[in-house]
């Protein structure tokens, strides 16, 4: 199975960062080609990738550690860089637009050096300390599990080799969980071919880790966070989401299952721009726009969603600075993910 891409909306604009990772990735590789003559230069290979590649006995001894970045951006063949680079095409962009360009590119880097300490100290312990590794493979692999918990829904459109080649689409909540499993397998059997199961393994942990502690650290702060560029003393907190049902031609049971549902929900994510205000809740059965209105009430501060087709209510309490105003510029909902963005006048 191939990804090509997948249906996740952006809403920030392009991935500049992703498009100079790719970018970057593909210039030195042209720049490895020439070097090495297409690789056929075995001794300039040698001496390329062991002055360049992470060589794990000599970074779990914290000597060349800068090499671990510079392996980062360099592959052994076509095929190696293409399949990375296509990974990072179709998970990385929606990762750029959730965290922003900059914390996108230092989570980026981070989860590269997770994945090559990780493959490390496994090559260390069977023996294969000295050999370098090379590939962005376990920075991606960091991405991929962050995107599996921010896009849990989204669907991936792949590329299926089998007796015949087609396309299917399939949800991220799928796919990325039997890719993982492979990765597990192939490491557990012994299936190398020259491929750090290890550092895929390790950066996808990682990158899962990352995004769930980054969701739940997000929502803390936010609770007691003043808007950004204003000086006032009140604080703002937020409140989780609240469910009403229109009662109209409902019964009381059909109402006290509303209460459950509040019970199990969770604190929508903010994200705070300098002139605007993005907020995101997820509900599965908001597949487009269409099913969704937005309102944003300014003598309460609060925004609510209505979920058409469930009749599901979401409040939300947001920050309001002083002197400013707020109001609803986009909405749109894909794969049960709400985004709504509240700009300020």
């Amino acid at each position: 199975m191939f990804p090509i891409h997948d249906d996740t909306p952006r809403l920030n604009g392009r991935p500049y960062v992703n498009y100079g990772l790719i970018g970057l990735n593909v210039i030195i590789f042209i720049y490895e080609v020439i070097v090495t003559s297409n690789f056929s230069n075995r001794s300039a290979v040698i001496i390329l990738f062991y002055n360049y590649g992470s060589i794990p006995d000599l970074i779990l001894s914290g000597q060349n550690l800068g090499s671990i970045f510079s392996s980062m951006f360099m592959h052994g063949g076509i095929a190696h860089l293409l399949g990375n680079m296509f990974f990072l095409h179709v998970f990385g962009d929606n990762l750029e637009d959730r965290f922003g360009h900059f914390k996108y590119l230092m989570l980026y880097l981070f989860w590269g050096v997770m994945a090559a300490f990780a493959h490390s100290m496994y090559a260390v312990a069977t023996g294969q300390g000295d050999i370098p590794a090379i590939g962005a493979s376990g920075a991606i692999s960091g991405v991929i599990g962050a995107y599996l918990v921010f896009f849990p829904h989204a669907k991936i459109h792949t590329i299926i080799f089998a007796f015949f080649i087609t396309t299917v689409r399939i949800p991220a909540i799928a796919y990325i969980p039997f890719w993982f499993i492979m990765q597990l397998v192939f490491a557990f059997i012994g299936q190398s071919g020259g491929v750090a199961y290890l550092a895929h393994i390790g950066g996808f942990i990682v990158g899962l880790g990352t995004a769930y502690g980054w969701k739940f650290i997000s929502n803390m702060v936010f609770k007691q966070r003043q808007y950004p560029s204003q000086n006032y003393s009140r604080r703002y907190s937020m409140s989780s989401p609240s469910f009403s049902n229109d009662s109209s031609n409902r019964n009381d049971d059909s109402i006290s299952t509303g209460t459950d549902n509040l019970e199990k929900s969770f604190t929508p994510e903010i994200i705070i721009g300098d002139k605007f205000i993005d907020v995101i809740v997820e509900d599965r059965n908001a597949s487009n726009e269409s099913q969704v209105q937005a309102n944003f009430d300014e003598s309460l501060n609060t925004l609510s969603l209505l979920v058409i087709d469930t009749n599901k209510r979401y409040d939300i309490s947001i920050p309001h600075a002083a002197n400013t105003i707020l109001h609803v510029s986009s909405v749109s909902a894909k794969n049960g993910i709400i985004r709504v963005r509240l700009d300020v006048k």
